[in-house]
């Protein structure tokens, strides 16, 4: 695939005015997307992907296409379940919700970096060392199995702080209120940062980690760095209107863990499949190529992707029909019954129990001292 320069410029270009546009016309000023505003401009993102495919249909053919919107979808399926830790990052820090547009837009800005670095590094890799396929096949096929046996994520999980955020903490003094939707404040003459980059850091170290397993699985899909490129952007360049139109209903994609541990085991193997084809290692095969299985085409993959996708969505919405039908039968058997069928208590009844179900936290109000500022 041959990209002239002077494309790569223009997708650079266009694709640092979107994030510029995205501050300046949605996140400079401090507010809680609604649920049209944020339906509105996923829709928006993602037709610019979709034309983007098209793009690359018209002038380097369909093969190269299908690769990008395979990559595309991957990529976009992982940043959903990226969601979850984002989610938690939000409650742990109380992030009020009107800032938390500045958080994920920040974090996505040094996400696409930290992503960009990674895919030159991956690239280069593969140029010089054939290998290192066996390594990225290796590592899906493990990732996958650990995915599955997890089960995705926990009602009850929180969010660990890493050794980033322990060690920002320890070397920059931090404020414990939030300053209004600032990063840095100064208070007696002394400068602090403050919670909103401490959530801000902690968005940006924990995609270094998601960057691990969605990197060598887009290059199971494709070797041009320009799609592989391309694909993370337009994946991430939607995040942020995601999170607020779906924040509510990740919690009902149950088995989306699952589908996506099927989904990198499968690029896991065509990796391997692939590594072998491109052989070079003495100890095996005496390094001469295996071609006895073929490598796996790339409509294949897109289509293995998209049904394991929709098979997901679909089990877990009809899971949670269910959930909710016997909540609804064990409630009209107790009056006393809260919406999940947990026994709370009623008015005049001594022996039963009146502990409320907790809150959740996404939706429990934050108070905001005034800020000390000098």
């Amino acid at each position: 695939m041959d990209v002239p320069l002077w494309v790569w410029g223009i997708t650079v270009a266009a694709i640092i005015g979107m994030l510029v546009f995205d501050f300046f016309g949605h996140v400079r000023t401090p507010h809680a997307p609604t649920l049209k505003e944020s339906g509105t401009w996923s829709a928006v993102y993602i037709a610019i992907a979709l034309l983007f495919g098209l793009v690359v249909l018209v002038f380097w053919g369909g093969t190269y296409a299908g690769e990008y919107f395979a990559g595309w979808v991957t990529e976009k399926s992982l940043s959903v379940d990226n969601l979850f830790v984002f989610v938690l990052i939000m409650a742990s820090f109380a992030v009020p919700r009107e800032l938390q547009q500045k958080v994920l837009l920040f974090g996505i800005a040094f996400a696409l970096v930290l992503r960009t670095i990674f895919i030159f590094l991956g690239a280069a890799a593969i140029e010089n060392f054939s290998w290192v396929f066996y390594i990225f096949g290796g590592f899906l096929i493990w990732t996958a199995i650990a995915q599955a046996r997890s089960g995705g994520h926990d009602d009850d999980e929180e969010f660990k702080e890493n050794s980033v955020l322990r060690l920002t903490r320890k070397v920059l003094p931090t404020t414990e209120e939030y300053h209004s939707d600032r990063l840095v404040t100064k208070i007696k003459g002394k400068r602090f940062i403050t919670p909103l980059m401490i959530a801000l850091i902690a968005i940006g170290s924990a995609d270094i980690l998601f960057a691990v397993d969605s990197i060598p699985a887009i290059f199971g899909l494709t070797q041009e760095t320009y799609l592989v490129f391309t694909a993370n952007a337009f994946a991430l360049l939607g995040l942020r209107q995601l999170f607020f139109l779906i924040d509510g209903l990740l919690d009902k994609l149950v088995y989306l863990a699952y589908g996506l541990s099927v989904i990198l085991g499968f690029i896991g193997i065509k990796l391997l499949i692939h590594a072998l084809h491109e052989n070079t290692l003495p100890f095996i095969n005496g390094g001469e190529h295996v071609t006895l299985v073929p490598e796996i085409p790339t409509w294949l993959s897109l289509l293995v992707i998209l049904v394991t996708l929709l098979v997901t969505t679909w089990a877990s919405l009809r899971k949670n029909k269910k959930d909710a039908q016997r909540r609804a039968e064990r409630g009209a058997g107790d009056p006393a019954a809260d919406s999940a069928g947990r026994h709370i208590g009623a008015p005049g009844d001594p022996d039963a129990d009146t502990a409320e179900a907790p809150a959740d936290p996404r939706e429990v109000p934050v108070s905001r001292p005034e800020s000390r500022t000098d």
